[in-house]
């Protein structure tokens, strides 16, 4: 277990969220409690939530924050604000009013942004918020990913605000002391892209940050630069891409593998080959990153995917745990330069 204070505040949870919620989500803050040691307050319908307690043995373990309502996973965002009781707007009023350190939510991304910008405001002079996730690399580090789904149609002066939001968060979550910035384009060569990245290149070459240029989708892993900016569209198609790459490789050897068989040297080299992908794969796995921080606001607030179930929750629970305690949120406000002029 965790050596985590008693007196911490606790991460609130959306019980009601994700494509399982309440059942893998209330499981999985059990699991953030009694294996990590984070203290936790689930926020949700109470009656459903205290049932799940109860089949996990649970009951007295955690708090139970009422909401009557429930935001639907498709909802993008408008009809979530305007949800006054629902888990998002309790959990997140929690978090604002200082009774919880932290916010996970496997709800929809837009709703979960929305919410948070409208019960928690956005850092000053920051326009939207952006995801930001670290991906593991080929070079041994990792690369930031910002925006990976959080503001789908942004200006280039939000691009510009995601890149120094992505930097300080290199340099405060991974350690990187001088991060590489990167912008997402369909080539190297400078002027290459659309008129958003044109106009945010631009921008990028005044800012006060270590500019390597645009890069290419084939450079998302490499890392060739330690932070790579997009927006939320492009960004949440590329974080699907390489986990659905990954899950189809895997698929594709285990295949492979079967029909070799592995009475032969060649098929206990192929098995050993696939537990080895399998090892290299657990690195993307949701289950590993837990979500991604939700950068730009005045809380702390980590989105998990959609999908998620009880170990991937748990390990959200964990992340946004870390980042609360690390005041990661209040020293990212510190830097003036995340305040680009609008």
């Amino acid at each position: 277990m965790r050596d985590v204070p008693t007196a911490s505040p606790p991460v609130v949870v959306d019980a009601m969220g994700g494509d399982h919620g309440p059942a893998e989500i209330v499981r999985g803050a059990v699991q953030a409690r009694r294996e990590h040691g984070v203290p936790v307050v689930l926020a949700g319908r109470a009656g459903v939530v205290r049932a799940e307690l109860a089949r996990l043995g649970a009951v007295g373990e955690i708090d139970v924050a009422h909401a009557d309502d429930v935001v639907p996973m498709t909802e993008r965002g408008a009809g979530a604000i305007r949800m006054a009781r629902s888990s998002l707007a309790v959990g997140l009023g929690l978090v604002r009013d200082g009774a919880g350190a932290a916010f996970v939510s496997a709800g929809s991304t837009g709703a979960v942004a929305a919410c948070a910008v409208d019960r928690l405001g956005t850092a000053p002079d920051i326009l939207r918020p952006a995801l930001a996730v670290a991906l593991p690399t080929t070079a041994g580090g990792a690369t930031v990913l910002i925006d990976a789904g959080a503001t789908v149609d942004p200006t280039p002066e939000m691009l510009a605000q995601f890149a120094l939001l992505g930097a300080s968060y290199a340099r405060l979550v991974l350690g990187v002391a001088d991060p590489r910035v990167g912008l997402l384009s369909i080539g190297a060569e400078p002027g290459k892209g659309n008129r958003l990245t044109r106009r945010a290149e631009a921008l990028l070459r005044d800012l006060p940050l270590r500019f390597h240029g645009p890069v290419e989708g084939g450079d998302v892993l490499t890392g060739v630069a330690d932070v790579i900016v997009t927006d939320g569209f492009t960004g949440n198609v590329v974080l699907k891409n390489v986990e659905g790459t990954v899950r189809a490789t895997l698929a594709l050897l285990a295949t492979e593998v079967g029909s070799s068989g592995v009475g032969d040297g060649a098929g206990t080299r192929d098995a050993a080959g696939a537990e080895a992908l399998r090892r290299v794969a657990g690195r993307y796995d949701p289950e590993t990153h837990g979500g991604a921080a939700l950068l730009g606001l005045t809380g702390t607030v980590v989105v998990a995917h959609g999908s998620s179930r009880a170990r991937t929750i748990a390990r959200a629970c964990v992340v946004a745990h870390d980042l609360a305690r690390g005041e990661v949120v209040a020293r990212l406000g510190d830097r003036p330069a995340v305040r680009p002029a609008r």
